[in-house]
């Protein structure tokens, strides 16, 4: 771990302006949740047709049987890192203004940060197909499978971007917002390969924005829109520039 870089990233933190934060899947495999795509990605080993909007239009049962045994019955046993708490941290100390967020499994929120918008969504609540009502999915009954709306009996469909939807609306909004007031932006645990979300940060670089990345390997980010590259787990690298933060 570069000792300069972490200080001289500290520094730059603490005098930002408008720090805005931009996390995708490696944020959270810190957390067991593996990433999608890339080395050990779960689309090496699951074929991700069951959240295609039309298949699951299609399939409903067999869709669901996957999205539980994947999304809640797996990854709703994660819980928040020390690079979640940081970020959250930030927050509380009035340096994040904001947080993007490509994941939908709402361990920014279970960290305590506060503004938080969720690109693709969130597994954190279900939608009703039919009558658009909406649940907490923390206390919802999967039992009969596959689920049914306990308003109206209808479909259920977990509140977070299949293949083939749009961004919602509000997020996508607000991340562009960030894009262009941001004076820092800090990446952590994205490919920056995922279209529209990577266009965030390089929107932030074009408005002169200091981009500061952290990831494990370099991403599609490093060489033309990140100023600042950090390599190593989030975890680990997050907990000592708050140290570095605390002593200015």
């Amino acid at each position: 771990m570069d000792k300069n870089l972490i200080k001289e990233v500290a520094k730059i933190i603490k005098n930002s302006k408008h720090l805005t934060g931009f996390t995708g899947a490696g944020i959270s495999v810190e957390s067991g949740i593996p990433p999608f795509r890339g080395i050990n990605g779960l689309w090496n080993t699951i074929d991700p047709t069951f959240i295609e909007i039309n298949y699951f239009e299609h399939h409903y049962a067999d869709s669901w049987k996957d999205i539980k045994k994947i999304f809640y019955d797996f990854f709703g046993q994660a819980k928040p890192n020390p690079a979640h708490i940081a970020f959250a941290e930030l927050e509380e100390m009035g340096l994040m203004k904001a947080i993007v967020t490509q994941n939908i499994d709402n361990l920014h929120q279970d960290a305590g940060s506060k503004v938080v918008y969720e690109f693709h969504g969130t597994a954190s609540t279900l939608l009703c197909l039919d009558c658009y009502e909406r649940f907490s999915a923390q206390t919802f009954k999967f039992d009969p499978m596959p689920p049914k709306c306990p308003k109206c009996g209808g479909k259920i469909k977990p509140d977070f971007v299949f293949y083939g939807e749009g961004i919602p609306e509000k997020a996508y909004r607000m991340s562009m917002i960030e894009a262009t007031e941001s004076d820092v932006m800090l990446i952590v645990g994205t490919t920056g390969e995922v279209m529209p979300a990577c266009m965030i940060p390089t929107i932030a670089r074009q408005n002169n924005a200091k981009v500061i990345e952290i990831n494990i390997e370099p991403s599609a980010l490093t060489r033309g829109t990140t100023t600042h590259f950090l390599k190593g787990k989030a975890g680990e690298i997050m907990p000592e520039i708050m140290k570095e933060i605390k002593k200015l």
